[in-house]
């Protein structure tokens, strides 16, 4: 693992402008019987189109999580996986990762591929999935968006229509597919997620779900806590590209945390039995100066 002083991986260089995160989790549950448990929640070192999008410089797993076993998934995501025991079960993370201070590159040249000329590999991000109901809005993407011309303009339009569309709050859950917090026009940030996401394959666009940490470096949230947050990206002229229909702005601080077709692949947890969740605790703040894992970081969740 890199130490808190590295500045440059002899693979990748250096992270331009970096700015160093501090995020984690602790959850609590409360188990009744032996429960097989998976968790999706820790980040890894992942290259962008020029050079490291994000480094961790330090991590530790918490409570129970000392004693998981790790995979990987077929979207390359690092799963935790236990056989969780009766009695309180505390699981959790901690860590620090170095991203760009710049924020989500805005890039409206950006062509959209015919589906003929796409790589074989994003294909999958073509088709509905268990909470991407894209052919039941297929109608209504391409009279919406179809005139648009380009595929940067196309999903920014995506976007800007669902920030004006649905309002930000709770009314759905774990079931709620991407029509269905459509049709009822309010939504939190897996929603707005998942909405993208549709529009964009009802569009021929290849589109993921992307799971992980986003802080307010720059950024004021006013007073919705801090949770694991969600955002989506296009396949546009060869690339991943970045879009957040929650916030429909570029931000500053990602730590992703997995990628995959839609909320299913990549829920933070999913258990096989009755695992109650009690408590959740995120954080996700710029790191101090000279800030390490042995400091006390800052909880923002519930």
């Amino acid at each position: 693992m890199a130490q808190l002083d590295a500045q440059t991986d002899p693979a990748t260089g250096p992270i331009e402008q970096p700015v160093r995160v501090r995020a984690g989790f602790s959850l609590t549950f409360d188990v009744k019987y032996p429960t097989p448990m998976l968790f999706v929640v820790q980040p890894k070192d992942r290259l962008g189109a020029t050079g490291t999008r994000q480094r961790l410089l330090d991590e530790r797993p918490l409570g129970e999580a000392r004693g998981i076993h790790t995979y990987t998934d077929l979207h390359g995501n690092l799963i935790w996986r236990t056989l969780a025991q009766p009695g309180q079960v505390v699981v959790g993370h901690d860590l620090i990762a170095e991203v760009t201070r710049h924020p989500d590159p805005v890039l409206p040249g950006l062509r959209k591929h015919l589906v003929e000329d796409l790589p074989d590999e994003t294909i999958t991000y073509l088709l509905p999935s268990r909470y991407v109901d894209s052919d039941l809005i297929s109608g209504e993407a391409w009279e919406r968006f179809g005139h648009v011309q380009g595929g940067w303009a196309q999903v920014q339009a995506i976007c800007d229509f669902l920030q004006d569309e649905c309002v930000y709050g709770y009314g759905s859950n774990s079931t709620t597919t991407a029509k269905q917090a459509f049709d009822s026009k309010r939504a939190v940030c897996r929603d707005f997620a998942h909405m993208g996401v549709a529009f964009c394959r009802a569009l021929n666009i290849p589109a993921r779900y992307v799971c992980g940490y986003l802080p307010d470096i720059e950024f004021d949230s006013g007073d919705v806590p801090m949770d694991f947050h969600a955002w989506f990206e296009a396949f546009l002229d060869g690339q991943w590209r970045t879009f957040d229909a929650r916030h429909n702005k570029p931000r500053i601080g990602r730590v992703l945390i997995a990628q995959g077709r839609d909320a299913s692949d990549v829920a933070f947890t999913t258990t096989f039995g009755n695992a109650r969740l009690t408590r959740m605790t995120v954080w996700a703040d710029e790191a101090r100066p000279g800030e390490t894992l042995d400091d006390e970081p800052a909880p923002r969740g519930v």
